[in-house]
């Protein structure tokens, strides 16, 4: 059975999404990234990736994949009938690995990384500064379309509709690019996302009590 180990809210949430679109099950581990330990035991989470941060996707082998992007492709492959991802080859397939890098690089690592992990001591200005125009790129994109990629649900809308929701904490407002504000109600609406989201919160709310 593939283990997931995650973090409540934080990207590997993308990765529960597609586990539950593609209809797999899988064992989660739930992990503490500020101390890096394993809720199951107390393990060192270092112990599972020297990188210390979710996703990790261990595999039926043991082996153990990490990047939500390269987690997020193996997914969908494994039932590829479910049209997560476009097949190899297909011209679409490179649009999703552009909107994955896109969203992991300009939206995650770029803004809401360094927004809550880092003290706000003057560092965040460029950061801030620069998400209104990164995210006039998804909003244009969007502008007349249901998905990101192609015409169906892939692991490039699961990714992006976590990068949405944890906009609004990290005191970005969506509501002033009406195509995203959209989109994000289309995805909340869809019962995985959902779902999903629904589990992570009461998760994350057990985890401040």
């Amino acid at each position: 059975m593939l283990q997931l180990y995650f973090s409540p809210m934080a990207c590997s949430l993308a990765s529960r999404i597609a586990l539950m679109e593609v209809g797999l099950e899988a064992r989660y581990h739930q992990v503490h990234l500020s101390t890096k330990k394993v809720a199951d035991d107390d393990g060192d989470f270092r112990g599972i990736s020297s990188k210390g941060a979710v996703p990790v996707l261990v595999l039926d082998n043991g082996e153990r994949l990490t990047e939500s992007a390269a987690v997020l492709q193996y997914i969908a492959d494994l039932k590829p009938e479910r049209g997560l991802a476009p097949p190899p080859g297909d011209p679409d397939r490179y649009r999703l690995q552009e909107w994955l890098s896109f969203i992991g690089a300009e939206i995650h690592k770029a803004f809401l990384f360094p927004t809550f992990w880092y003290k706000d001591d003057g560092s965040l200005a460029k950061p801030r500064a620069r998400i209104t125009q990164t995210l006039s790129v998804p909003s244009a994109h969007l502008a007349d379309r249901e998905f990101v990629v192609g015409q169906r649900f892939t692991v490039a809308d699961a990714h992006l509709a976590w990068a949405l929701l944890l906009l609004r904490p990290a005191g970005v407002d969506i509501a002033q690019w009406p195509s995203l504000s959209a989109y994000l109600k289309r995805m909340q609406a869809r019962p995985t996302v959902r779902d999903a989201i629904a589990t992570e919160i009461a998760l994350r709310k057990t985890m401040a009590a």
